[in-house]
């Protein structure tokens, strides 16, 4: 989980950071990592096609949509949440709004204040560049990982 280890999730690219007194306002298009310690009032979208992660760390926030192939939360989310490979729920993770999801990793303490939809991965295997293969996957609306 984010908090605890460094995941094994890996990517391609360079890595952006939005740092924690950071405000970006507008959309974000991106490829290779996203590490928000920020706030990101936008939607956040990785390049079709690449090898992309978003990270919403520990007091990190997003007010907007997110979409991309592999996605971690420890912060907070406003918003929907499209994960075409793997999504990660970190115990600090919050998202408040809908989860689109291929895998889905969620921690005790983690919530969702919106409903779950598993989607069908086309890009392969479930878990990012060789990340170990999540521990729960959750279907249903609306939960708190408990």
């Amino acid at each position: 989980m984010l908090g605890g280890r460094r995941s094994s999730a890996g990517t391609s690219g360079a890595t952006t950071l939005i740092s924690r007194d950071t405000v970006v306002v507008g959309d974000l298009h991106f490829n290779g990592s996203l590490d928000v310690e920020g706030l990101v009032q936008g939607n956040i979208v990785a390049r079709e096609g690449d090898e992309s992660l978003v990270r919403v760390v520990d007091k990190g926030r997003v007010e907007g949509e997110i979409r991309s192939p592999c996605v971690l939360i420890n912060g907070e989310v406003k918003g929907n949440v499209h994960a075409f490979r793997h999504l990660e729920l970190a115990a600090k993770g919050r998202v408040q709004g809908n989860v689109f999801y291929s895998t889905l990793e969620m921690a005790a303490g983690s919530e969702v204040n919106g409903s779950l939809t598993h989607v069908v991965d086309s890009g392969g295997s479930g878990a990012c560049n060789g990340s170990k293969p999540p521990t729960a996957e959750a279907q249903g609306s609306g939960g708190k990982a408990s």
